[in-house]
């Protein structure tokens, strides 16, 4: 019965860590995206300030991209206080 109890758990920990390292590739491994609403494009592009225009981009991609790692921290912690639980 233990043995089947602790091969159940080594499966468990091997499906979180194959999520994990799917997560994490697909957070590094990025395309680049074009975020500018279109009322946004057409007054920076209206300027022909173009400098201007990628400076908008990349912080609505930076405001974008905060939430996602707030909750990938969030998920880490609970992620660890499960483990850390489960050893002590």
């Amino acid at each position: 019965m233990r043995i089947k109890e602790n091969r159940i758990k080594n499966r468990a920990v091997k499906r979180i860590k194959i999520s994990a390292l799917l997560f994490l590739a697909s957070c590094l491994c990025s395309l680049s995206a074009a975020a500018q609403c279109a009322m946004c494009r057409a007054s920076l592009e209206s300027e022909g300030d173009k400098t201007k225009a990628q400076a908008v981009n990349d912080g609505i991609v930076f405001l974008m991209a905060v939430p996602y790692i707030i909750v990938g921290l969030i998920a880490y912690a609970i992620y660890r206080m499960y483990f850390k639980k489960k050893t002590a």
